[in-house]
C-alpha cells in the first residue's frame, strides 16, 4: 500500500514525503523525499521497496498488489510500467472511498511524532530537504524495529515479520495471531 504526504518546513516551502508499506506487518518497506510531488517521488519509494525485498530473498514474483489512491501520480502510464518492471500490479481505489486508510493512518502518525515542533526525531527546524530525510529515516527505523503495535501482540513490525519467516521455515502454523 502507497500514499505520500507534505511536509511543510520552516522556509515556508513544502517536502514531500512517499510511504511503501507491506500490509501484513505495517512495515514500511520503501520511503522517499522530495522538493516535488511529481511521479518520480512514489516511484522512487517503490523501487526501494522493491529493492528491500530482493535483497531479503523475497524478489517480487508479478503477483504481489501494490495498492494506492486514484492520485495523478499513482495512474501514471511512467508509474504503471514502474510496477510491472518491480513485480507488482496495480490495485488503485475509487475517489472519495477509505481504502487507504492504512496508509492515511501511518501518515498521520508520522506528522504526530515525527514532523511536529519538539518531535524528538528533529534536531531543530526543518529548514532543507536533508533535514526532513534525516528525520524521516530516523522515525523509520524506529517505526519498524522498536514501536510496539497492538494488533501484531505489541511487538514491532520487524520483528513480527521476522517471527513469521522463522515459523514457515520451521514448519509451524502460520497463524497472524
Amino acid at each position: 500500500m502507497a500514499d505520500f504526504t507534505y511536509v511543510p518546513m520552516a522556509t515556508g516551502w513544502f517536502a514531500y514525503t512517499a510511504f511503501v508499506i507491506d500490509v501484513f506487518a505495517d512495515l514500511i518497506v520503501g520511503w522517499e523525499c522530495s522538493a516535488s510531488k511529481e511521479t518520480i517521488l512514489v516511484e522512487s519509494a517503490l523501487r526501494q521497496a522493491a529493492a528491500v525485498r530482493a535483497r531479503q530473498g523475497s524478489p517480487l514474483d508479478g503477483s504481489t498488489i501494490h495498492h494506492s489512491d486514484a492520485g495523478s501520480q499513482y495512474t501514471s502510464v511512467r508509474f504503471s510500467e514502474t510496477l510491472l518492471l518491480a513485480g507488482m500490479v496495480p490495485s488503485v481505489g475509487s475517489v472519495g472511498d477509505c481504502d487507504n486508510a492504512l496508509c492515511e493512518t501511518i501518515i498521520g502518525l508520522y506528522k504526530t511524532e515525527c514532523i511536529r515542533d519538539g518531535s524528538p526525531f528533529r534536531n531543530g527546524p526543518l529548514n532543507r530537504l536533508s533535514d526532513v530525510e534525516e528525520a524521516t529515516a530516523a522515525w523509520v527505523h524506529w517505526y519498524n524495529n522498536h514501536r510496539l503495535m497492538h494488533r501484531l501482540g505489541r511487538i514491532p513490525p520487524a520483528e513480527y515479520e521476522a517471527n513469521y519467516h522463522d515459523r514457515t521455515r520451521d514448519g509451524q502454523p502460520t497463524s497472524h495471531t
